[in-house]
């Protein structure tokens, strides 16, 4: 029998192991309302921005003083434990010294919070924000912390569910307050139905459910999903000129299946072994049943001309701006240094706004696309295995200078364009936890495994040029490059961690001639495979 004291600690440790996802859904707030939300969401930006000012400030302090850089480096390079230890606890004393700690952040947005306005809670939940950007740049690989620009309107995040945003039930449905504002969610399809209705077979036993959750953890050592509400969420969200404030509410455990209008799984879960090489534009997969080339992020095909009229946008707001500002650029079209004042006209804020527009809609239908593919690899097999993320190298500018053939300077610029369309990076990580929470296995390979020069009917590892898109093995048969490379991936061997060169062999036969299909329903269906190397006539 457990005890209340063994029950309490058993709940502190089930909520930390636990899972969480999020339930979104739209508001019902009326106009007056939203404008009182976006209010209090532009004075959040506006504290925000004060103390980013301040912690900003003794950052650059820190980092620019001899001896903490010093002690960086010397952690860095240490070995020995005690020795790391020793700098560890040195680098923590210069850090509260120029007071760069969670504290000074805490207590210093106090004064400022209520300079605003703002609730307590919405001050240290911003805080707390504003801190994980600054770790980011102590113990991670950031440089510097950014300021909200005005017209950005920063999400009203409680991180206590009784405080801020407090939940009730009225008439078996959620409702929610938000300075004395009462408001409830629209819920409009079965899967928000279901999460609903789970949230409230919640409240209405808490401590039964709680119960039965840490009694299952203590003698299975197994997470149920309770569906218990951790804290509330407003993003408000500027959609065809009109704000829409949206609820995201955080709950614990894992989301509801989702089911289509015949009542079956809309996701299904596949068996078996996924070998794929995403690169910045498309990703080639190789399963037990499919084989596969497409590009990232795309659905339909409207994706291309949708970017296309982005740039074209872009390129008029640029001509819109420097005509009627020519005094802040040099005659060489480059911008002036120093202070400088901009005016935009109605024609500039006309173009903007539908920029705008079509950045959010063309963000959506990425996102969308990547759930999707990564929703029927899934379908697919159990086991993903991949190469390791290289995207936010591939986006930095080469630092050599070179010039070619001709004497002309070759370009500096990388990816940046592709990666920002494609998402190569935002698939991966969705991809990983994908596959991780729906209980498969997500596997990157070492850095020595170089499926992209191996060569199996050589034996031997053969550097090709990236221009090289359709490879000749040394048999003479001719594949395509990155679906070659993800047929070496998915002949990866567990336990060597290296390629399983018998697979290769006794299995190449079967998944090339799968392959040579898959190119000829490219070709008669005209399917524009970015940087393939398949021609379409």
């Amino acid at each position: 029998m457990i005890n209340n004291e063994e029950s309490k600690k058993l709940l502190k440790q089930f909520h930390k192991v636990s899972d969480r996802h999020i339930l979104a859904a739209e508001t019902d707030m009326s106009s007056s309302d939203i404008q009182k939300v976006l209010t209090l969401s532009d004075k959040i930006r506006k504290s925000g921005n004060e103390l980013i000012c301040l912690m900003r400030k003794n950052y650059s302090q820190l980092i620019r003083t001899k001896k903490y850089r010093k002690l960086l480096e010397l952690y860095g390079s240490a070995e020995d434990k005690k020795h790391r230890k020793n700098f560890a606890v040195q680098l923590n004393e210069m850090q509260k010294r120029y007071k760069v700690t969670w504290d000074y952040c805490r207590t210093s947005m106090i004064p400022i919070g209520k300079k605003y306005g703002i609730g307590a809670i919405f001050a240290l939940t911003k805080a707390e924000d504003i801190w994980r950007g600054i770790e980011k740049c102590l113990y991670g690989n950031g440089k510097t912390i950014h300021f909200s620009k005005y017209g950005e309107l920063p999400c009203i995040r409680a991180k206590q569910i009784n405080r801020g945003i407090p939940m009730m039930i009225e008439d078996n449905k959620l409702k929610f307050k938000l300075n004395g504002n009462v408001f409830g969610i629209q819920v409009k399809d079965k899967f928000q139905t279901d999460e609903v209705n789970a949230i409230l077979n919640y409240l209405n036993e808490p401590e039964m459910t709680d119960n039965k959750a840490i009694q299952i953890l203590a003698d299975e050592a197994y997470c149920i999903s309770t569906y218990k509400p951790c804290y509330v969420t407003l993003v408000p969200k500027m959609i065809r000129g009109k704000y829409r404030v949206y609820l995201h509410l955080t709950l614990e455990g894992k989301a509801k299946p989702k089911y289509d209008r015949f009542g079956d799984l809309r996701h299904k879960f596949g068996k078996g072994i996924i070998g794929a090489d995403i690169g910045t534009q498309t990703v080639a997969y190789t399963s037990q049943t499919e084989v596969g080339l497409k590009n990232l992020s795309e659905r339909g095909n409207s994706i291309q001309k949708s970017e296309r009229m982005e740039r074209l946008y872009y390129r008029a707001m640029d001509r819109s701006r420097r005509a009627t500002n020519p005094q802040n650029y040099n005659t060489n079209g480059t911008v002036k240094e120093g202070h400088k004042t901009w005016k935009y006209s109605n024609h500039y804020k006309r173009i903007k706004n539908r920029h705008s527009e079509l950045c959010r809609i063309n963000a959506i239908n990425r996102q969308l696309a990547i759930n999707e593919d990564a929703n029927h690899l899934r379908s697919l097999g159990d086991v993903f295995i991949t190469e390791p993320k290289n995207a936010s190298k591939l986006m930095k500018r080469a630092k050599e200078t070179i010039f070619n053939s001709k004497g002309k300077l070759n370009r500096k610029k990388r990816f940046g364009k592709s990666i920002k369309n494609r998402c190569p990076s935002g698939f991966q990580t969705s991809i990983e936890k994908k596959f991780r929470v729906s209980g498969g296995a997500y596997i990157e390979v070492p850095n020595h495994y170089r499926a992209s020069q191996y060569d199996h009917t050589a034996d031997a590892y053969i550097k090709k040029k990236l221009s090289d898109r359709m490879y000749k093995l040394a048999d003479g048969t001719w594949v395509q490059r990155d679906w070659y490379s993800s047929f070496l991936l998915y002949c990866y061997d567990d336990q060597t961690k290296n390629i399983d060169k018998k697979k290769c062999v006794s299995e190449f036969n079967n998944y090339y001639e799968k392959e040579k299909t898959f190119i000829e329903w490219i070709k008669v269906n005209k399917i524009k495979v970015l940087n393939s190397g398949i021609k379409i006539a």
